[in-house]
């Protein structure tokens, strides 16, 4: 009995070890081939995931060259593909795509938005997988390290686009494929591609319904998340986890955005609308933007306004006798530099005359006449009174003086009311023989010039017997400045038949008359003549002198710093005389600042009077 027991235990012992044995070895068998194929993804990650990709790619490539070869098949002669040697050391080669029409090589540069270029000129590709390639592409290039990928060229399907070989310099097709083996630095792609992101769903955003959408306000808050993520980041690294995460959830976003406009023509229309509400928008503002310069181009700036009214207050505070201006038997002596400026600008004077005195080889020889009307008198003449010219001579008078004036009604009908055209004292130029009957020759300036250089050299200059020197307006080669048939009705008989439509018309501003010649062909009665017509200042003057003109070398006179920015610097930093003609005067606060300073300098800003008034540089 007590054997039969013995053997009994025995037996459930071993039978115990076989189920023991037998479990340990279902275990390992159950458990070794999870922990080998957890080793395998550990390796996978990320090199792993690489390398697959890698195969994925090329298998895709060697599907396309099969294509490519059957295709090529018939062809009369044989060309090996394009084989292009990328060298990764820390950077990626790029490719620009170059057409006869565009040229996309600014974007090319990027490498991380290869895709967007592709996007762009190959048709029949999905937006996702373009990405995804892109994406891949840049990932396996960073693996690569010092090794050399050889990349066959490849053909797209699109016939639009064939790969042209840069040393047989043959073209295939309207677009060609260049490829730079220069290394390119890729900075931050994460960034630029948020940045891309967020750019394409403000497109989305704007084009969607004012309803709304579910898929678009999650859009919207991905958006303004990611905005803020690279409005703090200024590298790759500063990007946490939550926004990597973000951008996965903003390229879904944007897959799914795209889904919700099929209807491309819906969306056509509404962008036309948007474009023509955009554009009306435009000429609104165009038209409200010049309405504005042309009033501040006429009105007084309030500094200019209070020393105006302080210079006056001071000269009638003076005795009589203290307001006489020094030098007054030069005036009328015919041997002098006469210039003769028509103004109601206190600082505008002042510069011509400042500017004039300190280029001037002989000082001592020039004599301004300056008239202005019986409000700005007072002012002007203190003003000299306290800054009088270096040996140079100032007479002032007012219109007011010539009793004359007023019995040629010459503003009776004026066809304008722009101030430039009907102020008395722009009409006044016509009557230079009867203002100063005892002189030869004179200079007139406007009081918007500069005067930067000797010109002396004027004044012995050979007019040939013509009434008036001034620089043209036109270039050789080129059609005139100003036409006369924009300002003049030359349909009219009495015109048309004197004058040539096309004849180089010259500018204001600096202009030399030969009084005695004046005289002598009577010009200010045949002024009197066009002046019945209602035409502008410039008109007038062009038809009065016509043919009587001697043109100037175009050094002496540059124009447009007034109205145009881009006046060649050379030119101003050579000419004898600048002219600020336009609405924008360098006294304005519209001036053009990159004009300004060859005004400003001639004035001193640190006078009392300048200084109470609030009148800076």
């Amino acid at each position: 009995m007590m054997m039969m027991k013995q053997k009994l235990l025995l037996l459930l012992r071993y039978r115990r070890k076989n189920r023991v044995l037998f479990l340990s070895l279902l275990y390992l068998s159950v458990l070794s081939p999870l922990l080998f194929f957890s080793h395998r993804l550990n390796l996978l990650s990320p090199l792993g995931k690489d390398f697959l990709e890698d195969l994925y790619r090329v298998a895709y490539k060697t599907d396309s060259l099969k294509l490519n070869a059957v295709e090529q098949e018939g062809a009369e002669e044989l060309e090996e593909p394009n084989h292009v040697v990328y060298k990764v050391k820390d950077s990626v080669s790029t490719i620009n795509y170059n057409s006869n029409q565009n040229n996309d090589s600014e974007e090319s540069r990027i490498a991380g938005h290869r895709y967007e270029l592709l996007e762009r000129n190959v048709t029949g590709f999905d937006h996702d997988e373009i990405r995804k390639q892109g994406t891949k592409q840049k990932e396996s290039s960073s693996m690569a390290g010092d090794k050399d990928i050889h990349v066959h060229s490849l053909r797209m399907p699109d016939d639009n686009i064939k790969v042209t070989n840069k040393d047989s310099g043959r073209k295939e097709g309207k677009h060609n494929q260049i490829v730079n083996s220069e290394s390119h630095e890729v900075r931050n792609p994460k960034i630029e591609e948020i940045k891309d992101q967020i750019l394409r769903a403000k497109t989305y955003l704007n084009l969607a319904p004012p309803s709304g959408n579910l898929r678009l306000k999650e859009l919207e808050l991905l958006m303004r998340e990611l905005e803020q993520a690279v409005g703090e980041a200024t590298k790759d690294s500063d990007l946490s986890a939550s926004v990597l995460q973000s951008m996965r959830h903003m390229e879904a976003s944007l897959s799914k955005a795209y889904r919700i406009f099929p209807n491309c023509c819906a969306m056509a229309d509404k962008l036309q609308a948007m474009k023509h509400t955009t554009e009306q928008q435009v000429r609104s503002q165009r038209i409200q933007a010049t309405f504005l310069a042309q009033l501040a181009g006429r009105t007084t700036p309030k500094g200019l306004h209070c020393l105006s009214m302080r210079l006056t207050a001071e000269y009638f505070a003076m005795r009589p006798e203290q307001r006489k201006l020094p030098n007054e038997n030069k005036i009328y002596n015919p041997e002098l530099y006469h210039y003769a400026v028509f103004t109601d600008n206190v600082l505008a004077c002042a510069v011509v005359v400042n500017s004039t005195v300190s280029t001037a080889k002989e000082p001592e020889k020039l004599v301004f006449h300056v008239v202005t009307n019986s409000h700005n008198l007072p002012g002007i003449s203190m003003w000299f009174l306290l800054n009088p010219p270096d040996k140079a001579t100032v007479h002032i008078q007012s219109i007011d003086n010539y009793g004359w004036f007023s019995k040629y009604n010459t503003l009776e009908k004026p066809n304008s009311t722009d101030p430039i055209y009907t102020s008395e004292l722009n009409h006044l130029r016509f009557y230079l023989p009867d203002i100063f009957p005892t002189l030869n020759k004179i200079m007139l300036f406007d009081h918007d010039v500069v005067v930067q250089q000797d010109l002396s050299e004027l004044w012995t200059a050979d007019m040939n017997g013509n009434v008036i020197g001034a620089v043209g307006t036109c270039k050789e080669g080129e059609a005139p400045f100003h036409r006369m048939d924009m300002f003049i009705n030359i349909s009219d008989p009495l015109l048309g038949e004197r004058f040539d439509v096309n004849a180089c018309t010259w500018a204001f501003g600096m202009n030399l008359f030969d009084l005695q010649q004046w005289r002598m062909h009577n010009l200010t009665s045949l002024y009197h003549k066009y002046l019945q017509m209602n035409i502008g200042i410039q008109p007038l003057g062009w038809l009065t002198f016509y043919n009587k003109t001697t043109l100037l070398d175009r050094r002496w006179h540059v124009q447009g710093l007034g109205h145009n920015s881009g006046v060649d610097r050379n030119e101003i930093e050579h000419a004898a005389v600048i002219h600020y003609d336009g609405i924008r005067k360098p006294w304005l606060d519209i001036a053009m600042g990159r004009y300004k300073n060859y005004w400003t300098k001639f004035l001193k800003f640190d006078q009392p009077f300048m200084e109470r008034c609030n009148l800076q540089p």
